[in-house]
C-alpha cells in the first residue's frame, strides 16, 4: 500500500464501518464521535451506502461507510479501542457475519504488515469486498494495496447491489 508518511508520531489508518440493527446510519454516525472523543483524528468520511448483506444473507441490508484518520495508537491499543467502542455502542456477539448494531474493521495501518491472532493488516478483504471498496474508494482513490489502485478496484465493484445514500454527515447538521 502506498500511504503519505505519519506526521508527528501520528499514523495514517483507514477504517470500515457497518451497521445494519437498530438506527444504522446513527450508530456510524456515533462510531466515529465516540473514536474521535477518544483521541482519533478524522480526515475523512465517505458517504453512507447501502449494501446487501456479505457471507450471510438472510438479514437486512447494511449501511457501510470508511473513514481515513490519524493516531497516536499502536496497532493492538487501536483494535483495543474499537472493540471497546462497538461493545459502548451494544455490539453483541453473534455469528460470523451476522446482523449487528456496529462493526468497525482497521482496514490498514500506514503501510504496515501485521499478522497475529488478534489482528491482520491491511485487513484480508480489503479488495473482495464491494461495500469496503466503493466507499474507501471515494474517499482515497490514490491508495495502492498489492498493486490494484482503490479506484480501480471501487469501479469494478460498484455493480455488486451497493447504492449511495447520503453524506456521512448531512450538510444541514
Amino acid at each position: 500500500m502506498n500511504a503519505p508518511e505519519s506526521r508527528n508520531g501520528m499514523r495514517r489508518v483507514g477504517l470500515g464501518l457497518g451497521a445494519n440493527l437498530g438506527d444504522p446510519a446513527g450508530n456510524l454516525r456515533r462510531a466515529v464521535a465516540s473514536l474521535s472523543e477518544a483521541g482519533l483524528v478524522f480526515d475523512a468520511l465517505s458517504s453512507l451506502y447501502a449494501t446487501p448483506p456479505w457471507g450471510v444473507t438472510d438479514q437486512p441490508d447494511f449501511i457501510n461507510a470508511c473513514a481515513l484518520a490519524r493516531t497516536s495508537l499502536p496497532p493492538l491499543a487501536l483494535l483495543d479501542l474499537v472493540k471497546a467502542t462497538e461493545k459502548a455502542l451494544g455490539r453483541e456477539e453473534t455469528r460470523r457475519w451476522g446482523p449487528r448494531v456496529i462493526d468497525i474493521d482497521i482496514l490498514f495501518y500506514d503501510d504496515l504488515r501485521w499478522r497475529d491472532d488478534r489482528l491482520t493488516l491491511p485487513h484480508p478483504g480489503l479488495l473482495e469486498r464491494a461495500f469496503v471498496l466503493v466507499p474507501l474508494a471515494e474517499i482515497a482513490p490514490d491508495l495502492v494495496f498489492g498493486g490494484v489502485s482503490l479506484a480501480a478496484a471501487g469501479s469494478g465493484a460498484k455493480a455488486q447491489g451497493i447504492r449511495k445514500l447520503s453524506e456521512f454527515f448531512p450538510k444541514n447538521v
